[in-house]
């Protein structure tokens, strides 16, 4: 059966529809993205305090928001590969691990953008 196309305004709410139900599926499914979240929702008002400037509160919230759309990714490339087989495989294996590798990096930049923002307000002042 073919794939209905939507068009116009249409295509914008199926488009919706479909994302919302992608975020509600990562959240019942994925303990890590339900955790992210939660930091992520301390963390947005101490970046309205931390940050000195509208685009450093931009750049706190931004990084926290790039682990949530890694994370998603990271879950939707795990589960395309379980899809295919529950046996072992050596480039399924490394296609999950670079997944991985992608949520520890952007939870890298997080660190690192949060600690520089708070060396340049307490530190440099």
């Amino acid at each position: 059966m073919p794939k209905p196309q939507y068009q116009g305004l249409m295509h914008v709410i199926k488009a919706t529809e479909f994302s919302l139900k992608g975020l509600r599926s990562a959240w019942r499914h994925e303990s890590a993205f339900r955790q992210e979240c939660i930091i992520g929702l301390v963390l947005l008002p101490c970046a309205f305090l931390l940050g000195e400037t509208l685009v450093q509160t931009a750049l706190l919230i931004g990084v926290c928001v790039i682990v949530l759309i890694t994370e998603l990714l990271n879950s939707a490339l795990e589960a395309a590969v379980d899809r295919m087989g529950e046996e072992f495989d050596d480039l399924a294996g490394r296609a999950k691990d670079m997944g991985s590798a992608a949520v520890a990096l952007s939870l890298a930049l997080v660190w690192l953008t949060w600690g520089l923002v708070a060396v340049q307000r307490f530190i440099m002042g």
